[in-house]
Parts: structure tokens; C-alpha cells; sequence
């Protein structure tokens, strides 16, 4: 039986959508991360879940694991070709995000950003 979607974004969500997705993707634009790194820069996810949302990004050919044969393993993360063609969506999610806390704190709420992206001011990608 096909699979039917009721419009375009339902495709896109079923592949980066739920709580981490999107988060995880927002970091590997800009290097490639070990697992231990991702969890420092998502302290709110579990080894677990962070395991499981990888596999299913790897599953989907949005991210790619390089396992090093090495005493101790050593595994890396990286966008595929496919992921990397979700930076502009990713860039626009981060840029509406920061700007909704400026103009949230603007408006008195205080909120604490621990990163921010800042996309159209960072160095292009490094691998390595």
C-alpha cells in the first residue's frame, strides 16, 4: 500500500520531528560530533534517547556513524548530503527561535539562552 501524506511538511516531520530530532541536527551542521559531545551540548537527553534518535536519523540518511576501528571505539557523527540539504529549514528554525527570546525578554520575561546560533555569522562548516 502507498504511503499517503496530506501535505508536504508531514513527510518532513515524520523524519525530523518530535523533542531531540531538529536539536541533534542543529548541532552536526557545524561539525562533526561524538556522541559524548551531543550529550554535553543536549544536557536535557538521555544516553538513551540520544542513541535511539541517531539510529532512527541513520536509518532515515539524514546522519551518518563512522565507527573508527580503534581500541577504545571511537564514533562519529556527521550530516549526510541529505541532512545537510535541511540546513536552510534548520538555520530558520534557529533564527525565528533567537529572535522569539529577544523580543521575549524585550517584553520583560526573563530567559537564560546557553547557545547562541547566530547562523549568518558563523565560519562554514569543519569536518575532522
Amino acid at each position: 500500500m502507498a504511503k499517503t501524506y496530506n501535505i508536504g511538511v508531514e513527510a518532513t516531520m515524520e523524519i525530523i520531528g518530535g523533542k531531540w530530532k531538529a536539536i541533534i541536527l542543529c548541532h552536526l551542521r557545524h561539525q562533526t560530533m561524538r556522541s559524548s559531545e551531543l550529550r554535553r551540548a543536549i544536557p536535557q537527553i538521555t544516553q538513551k534517547m540520544l542513541t535511539q534518535q541517531l539510529r532512527e536519523l541513520e536509518d532515515d540518511g539524514i546522519v551518518h556513524r563512522h565507527v573508527f576501528n580503534q581500541v577504545p571505539p571511537k564514533v562519529e557523527y556527521s550530516l549526510t548530503a541529505r541532512g545537510e540539504s535541511l540546513n536552510a529549514i534548520l538555520n530558520q528554525l534557529c533564527t525565528w527561535g533567537e529572535r522569539n527570546i529577544d523580543e521575549r525578554r524585550a517584553a520583560g520575561e526573563e530567559i537564560e539562552l546557553h547557545h547562541r546560533d547566530d547562523v549568518a555569522t558563523m565560519p562554514a562548516k569543519q569536518n575532522g
